[in-house]
């Protein structure tokens, strides 16, 4: 019996996979944006996050960086923090579904002051390919 989508439309599996990324990552940057985060807390901020997207339907990998150094001014004391900001995340999400793998990655482009979201590798099994008929031989029409 075919497995049945957890989506309501018909959709193959590479836009599901496709939807889901753009899930993950919207979900990251607008669930983590503001998060208190500093040069000692950074990477296990990061680990945590991972380890948040990894639970989700289909995702096999997940990898954020955190740099705090790309934040705003530093406190003083026990204020020396910085909060989460776009320029600081750089996500990477892998999910598969089947023989369909999709790469994502949420990263600041400061190119366009943006931190954009974007597909970077989409994995799917060729279609097979259609059997050429050999042509038929001299003098062989009609023949059984």
């Amino acid at each position: 019996m075919p497995r049945r989508s957890i989506h309501s439309a018909r959709l193959s599996r590479k836009e599901a996979l496709l939807f889901e990324a753009g899930v993950k990552l919207g979900g990251i940057f607008h669930q983590y944006l503001g998060v208190p985060v500093s040069p000692r807390t950074a990477t296990g901020l990061a680990h945590a996050i991972e380890a948040a997207v990894r639970l989700q339907p289909y995702v096999v990998r997940a990898r954020v960086s955190v740099r705090p150094e790309r934040g705003g001014p530093l406190g003083r004391g026990r204020f020396a923090y910085r909060y989460l900001t776009p320029p600081m995340l750089d996500v990477t999400v892998g999910l598969r579904d089947g023989a369909v793998e999709v790469t994502a990655r949420l990263r600041h482009r400061p190119d366009l002051r943006y931190p954009l979201m974007s597909v970077e590798r989409v994995r799917e099994p060729a279609a097979p390919r259609r059997r050429r008929r050999a042509p038929a031989e001299p003098g062989s029409a009609g023949r059984r």
